[in-house]
């Protein structure tokens, strides 16, 4: 045990106090680790103290690259989509199926549902049908108890659905839970439905222990909403016949078509494959995800929820030949929000929104999952033609010449030699090692 790394009151230390105490307990060169912390630190101060609040104990800035990816056709309407990921080839790979997509159509998106959930949970050890009795006699409380906290959202078309008593003892000796629908509108509406959730609790608490209706204690246990959305649903999908497939590197669409299928039905049968398919889905989604200022491990969370609700993880997406049409889509949950929390405080997610012309929360679902399954496009194209390391190394090796600190002459000398090579980093090392003995 090292004495060095235990320190007492870390919070209430300074940024310069933290940074310091970090430096002198971790590296062997304090001074350097210091300099290396303070290189990313933003030029403008007003603009690093609002990073800094974003979270506790900041004592520098983590970059992520934001890029971009145009032509997005999408039910009609052009986007030039914003994606902040560190994996090289994906935002390639996006701009290349929207490109693809673009003149066979586009991509049609559509919301099949936008509830949310929450739930209360609690134990009681009475009999089950008095606390349905005194449910439904105090259920019109939970809603006019919660008027103050709903009103805003109501006046947008939103609020609380509705809220249902549920038994669960099946699965935990006295666990129900009260289990309630939203409604947020353009807001993800996470601290509102947990205020609502809180104060569901509160009221059955005050009600229960007046209540004659009931022939024991209600032990509230949390209030809580989940990133689990069912019903919070978008489809995104692209179509056209098999014969309008055909482009440079697909010369037989028909047998391009019945591969890609082919590709998709193993997903969906077979779990090892289905993760990376998945994960696949996932880097088109969490890049738009991040860059517009959501919570990418509550969507993380819920997708992949998703893929499992059947009982076994299977693909998101889906493809069939019927009639002569090729169809490839998928379903996902997204719980979203265009307004409220990052969305009106960092600087770059604001500028995101405003190249996605300001879109609606509906709009955003759209666009994130159209963006996901253009990236399992891509993905499943290169898997069934030309395999996915090919240009997956080809845009790896910009990672390659910087990790060796590669100049300007001596990249264009590995990309000329690689130009018409397979790369792979021991490839490339050895021909830097070549260059520089050679020069």
């Amino acid at each position: 045990m090292n004495a060095d790394h235990n320190v007492s009151g870390f919070s209430k230390l300074s940024k310069a106090e933290k940074i310091d105490w970090i430096a002198n307990a971790y590296f062997a060169h304090p001074d350097e680790a210091k300099n290396l912390i303070k290189s990313y630190w933003n030029a403008d101060a007003k603009l690093q103290q609002l990073h800094d609040e974003f979270i506790e104990n900041t004592i520098t800035n983590f970059y992520l690259p934001l890029g971009v990816a145009p032509n997005f056709l999408i039910n009609g309407k052009y986007y030039t989509i914003p994606m902040a990921i560190e994996e090289s080839s994906v935002v390639a790979a996006a701009s290349k199926s929207a490109k693809f997509w673009a003149t066979r159509g586009g991509f049609k998106a559509t919301i099949i549902g936008r509830e949310k959930i929450g739930q209360v949970h609690f134990l009681y050890k009475g009999n089950a049908e008095k606390l349905v009795t005194f449910f439904n006699d105090i259920k019109p409380k939970f809603f006019a108890e919660t008027e103050n906290l709903t009103k805003n959202m109501r006046q947008r078309g939103g609020g609380i659905l509705d809220i249902e008593l549920r038994n669960q003892t099946q699965k935990l000796d006295h666990y129900f839970q009260l289990h309630a629908t939203f409604d947020t509108k353009d807001s993800m509406g996470a601290n509102f439905i947990n205020s609502c959730l809180e104060q569901f609790a509160k009221t059955m608490k005050a009600e229960a222990e007046v209540s004659d209706l009931l022939d024991d204690d209600i032990e509230i246990v949390m209030s809580i909403l989940s990133n689990y959305v069912p019903n919070c649903v978008v489809r995104a999908e692209v179509s056209c016949k098999v014969a309008d497939l055909a482009e440079k590197s697909i010369e037989n669409p028909e047998a391009f078509a019945e591969k890609f299928v082919q590709a998709v039905r193993i997903a969906e049968v077979e779990t090892f494959r289905a993760v990376t398919h998945n994960k696949g889905i996932m880097n088109g989604v969490d890049a738009v995800v991040l860059a517009t200022g959501n919570d990418f491990r509550a969507v993380e969370a819920g997708i992949h929820a998703y893929a499992s609700k059947d009982g076994k993880y299977t693909s998101l997406s889906h493809a069939k030949i019927e009639d002569g049409m090729f169809t490839f889509w998928m379903e996902i949950p997204l719980a979203l929000g265009t307004v409220g929390g990052l969305t009106s405080l960092h600087p770059l997610v604001k500028l995101a929104m405003d190249m996605l012309e300001k879109p609606s929360a509906q709009e955003l679902m759209q666009i994130v999952a159209v963006c996901g399954l253009a990236q399992n496009f891509a993905a499943l194209r290169s898997l069934t033609t030309t395999g996915i390391q090919e240009g997956h190394m080809k845009m790896h090796l910009n990672n390659i010449m910087s990790q060796f600190h590669a100049t300007k002459e001596e990249r264009q000398e590995i990309r000329q030699h690689f130009h018409s090579r397979p790369v792979s980093h021991a490839a490339v090392v050895d021909f830097i090692s070549v260059l520089r003995k050679k020069n």
